[in-house]
């Protein structure tokens, strides 16, 4: 039997999405034949050519005049200046050609469509050359990467406007997927006559079909914007040979699919499978090779004879974290993927630059307490660790294989033990490697932590900060206070690690006054050099969370859901305050920005609202700096 995993659109398209990696890695530790395919990045690349572009030239001229946008009109206006330039273009981006970033720098060579219109703000902004604060005299690659990201943005806008309006970079149809309870619009969808899009896809996937002649194909799903585009596959499989068996996961399957009864997508999928994949698969393989019967599949919905959704589980344990094999990307084109930087957010720019070997160093959440996370689903409820050891075994195998030290720890909150055991045997085993990872600020990383995982190539760190709030921190269940954050970002800034805090804004019960001072503990944070990055979130309501499972404990009510056949995750909330949480997200946002850049220290905080009756911040202006001992 051969397996063939695949990356549906849209996911990433610096470095490949991990799961069909860490998937085709563990088959072929259990002696399969699998292999793996990323169909995302296939049809970007399809499409960011001369002769793609001419397809999408010929359908923007099927628009009438008067229906075409900005971007539709600048890319016909100067299509053979998009011709000319595309190819060079993605080859700046996949690194092939450094040195076309001194014609890119100097303006004339690509087109500039709306997208471009940003630099003008910088300009007011800044009274001087739009990208010399961002990139300074000498960041001419970086500066050349921007642009280059800006002119595909306008492509993607043209391709969005001109021939699919579902397309996005990173979601594809995301709409008909995310928490929809019917599979109605995406049964109308996949009805419907293919687009240009949709088309290339299917042409994609029979040249995949093809070379591998699969017996089982595996489509990982991991957001919404991922869904769509994966029954195209299915659908165009069936098509191929309908004796192909076609699987379902992912992190989008886990979360919004765990009530599934609509049988519809059975007729482009054969199998379901929840939370981690290896041994649902296990499973599934000896059911297909006739060894065990379908009574017997593990985390599996199927259709059954009388059309019907069923549920199946037979109980057998995980396979242990340790068991599962290392990660593999061959057969992946890693030097094809686009280092793209859009937001000059220097740890956005980590997620879409450069191409990053994706590694978990611990399986679930070790805290697993947050009120807002979907604490009660195994991705976060089943911890389990490994050896610094096997850790660092994994890292040279997949260095060797990649030839590329640069490593992103995707776990929900890297344990600080493990990390200080890896962090010590990479040090003992020279490894040389860059990393990157997501944490809990706990009073665990001291400074001293700090300064041994930075000298073991650790280069930033994002925790959740969430709402800057005590009061609201300890109803989050976050386990951490203000001041503690404090202390533990500046130990990991004075280390030299970068540091990006999530911040939230939107919970339950929070006011404005809360609000305005949580902003006024962020000002702090920039201006004594504890994060260098942060990003506002509104707060989203889960059905798997704590907040969502019982709402009475946060001061709210929940709204009430529909009869639910397909999608389930966000729901909405009756917050009895009336905040209005948009509104004020507007400035939250606005403020740091600035903040990001330097700028806007000195101003109180309240001003960045534009609301009338805000309150000044209730909290001292130096309370930050108290803390640190700065003064």
């Amino acid at each position: 039997m051969k397996i063939l995993s695949l990356i549906p659109p849209m996911t990433q398209l610096n470095t490949p999405y991990p799961s069909t990696a860490y998937l085709t890695g563990f088959l072929r530790s259990q002696e399969f034949a699998a292999v793996q395919e990323d169909l995302a990045l296939a049809l970007v690349l399809r499409f960011f050519t001369p002769e793609g572009l001419a397809e999408i030239q010929e359908e923007a001229l099927k628009l009438p005049e008067e229906n075409r946008s900005a971007s539709v009109n600048f890319f016909l206006d100067y299509f053979a200046d998009y011709q000319h330039s595309i190819a060079l273009a993605i080859a700046f981006l996949q690194g092939r050609d450094s040195t076309l970033a001194h014609r890119i720098n100097s303006r004339s060579l690509l087109p500039e469509g709306p997208r471009f219109a940003s630099l003008d703000a910088y300009d007011e902004e800044e009274d001087g050359d739009s990208l010399a604060w961002a990139f300074g005299a000498l960041g001419s690659q970086d500066r050349a990467r921007h642009l280059a990201t800006l002119y595909l943005n306008d492509l993607s806008d043209v391709l969005r406007d001109a021939v699919d309006d579902r397309f996005e970079f990173v979601r594809y149809a995301e709409s008909l997927a995310s928490s929809q309870p019917t599979f109605n619009p995406l049964a109308d969808a996949l009805a419907a006559s293919p687009t240009l899009m949709d088309s290339h896809l299917q042409v994609l996937t029979r040249a995949s079909i093809e070379k591998h002649q699969p017996s089982l194909v595996l489509l990982s799903v991991p957001f919404p914007g991922a869904m769509y585009a994966a029954l195209r596959i299915a659908q165009t499989i069936k098509i191929i040979d309908p004796q192909i068996k076609v699987g379902l996961g992912g992190g989008y399957v886990n979360t919004e699919l765990r009530e599934l009864s609509d049988p519809r997508i059975f007729d482009f999928v054969d199998y379901i499978s929840l939370d981690s994949g290896e041994r649902p698969l296990l499973a599934l393989i000896e059911h297909l090779n006739g060894k065990r019967s379908a009574e017997r599949l593990v985390r599996t919905f199927i259709r059954n004879a009388n059309h019907e959704v069923r549920y199946i589980n037979w109980q057998e344990p995980d396979v242990p974290f340790e068991k599962v094999g290392t990660a593999t990307w061959d057969g992946l084109p890693l030097n094809s993927y686009l280092s793209l930087l859009d937001m000059l957010n220097p740890m956005h720019r980590l997620w879409s630059d450069g191409r990053w070997n994706k590694l978990t160093v611990a399986h679930g959440c070790y805290w697993k307490k947050c009120s807002f996370c979907d604490v009660s689903l195994d991705y976060i409820s089943r911890y389990e660790t490994a050896s610094a050891s096997l850790l660092v075994d994994r890292i040279e195998a997949i260095v060797a294989e990649t030839g590329q030290t640069g490593f992103h720890f995707v776990d929900e909150a890297a344990p600080p033990k493990i990390l200080k055991a890896l962090a010590e045997e990479l040090i003992r085993r020279k490894v040389i490697i860059s990393w990157w990872g997501n944490i809990r600020f706990e009073k665990t990383f001291t400074p001293e932590l700090s300064e041994l995982l930075a000298q073991s190539g650790c280069i930033a760190m994002s925790g959740g900060l969430e709402v800057a709030s005590d009061r609201l921190l300890e109803l989050m269940k976050k386990g951490v206070s203000v001041e503690q954050v404090a202390l533990v970002t500046k130990g990991f800034s004075d280390a030299g690690i970068l540091v990006h805090a999530y911040l939230m804004y939107g919970f339950p019960t929070q006011t404005v006054q809360e609000t305005v001072d949580a902003l006024e503990y962020v000002r702090q944070f920039f201006e004594n050099g504890c994060i260098q990055s942060g990003f506002f979130h509104r707060f989203t309501c889960t059905v798997h969370s704590p907040v969502g499972k019982d709402p009475q404990a946060y001061g709210i009510s929940l709204a009430p859901l529909p009869e639910i056949s397909f999608a389930k995750n966000d729901i909405g909330f009756i917050d009895p305050s009336g905040v209005d949480h948009d509104l004020l997200g507007m400035g939250l946002k606005k403020a740091i920005y600035n903040f990001m850049h330097g700028v806007g220290f000195e101003q109180e905080v309240d001003a960045w609202f534009e609301m009338p009756d805000i309150p000044k911040a209730s909290i001292a202006r130096n309370k930050i700096a108290k803390v640190l001992q700065l003064i």
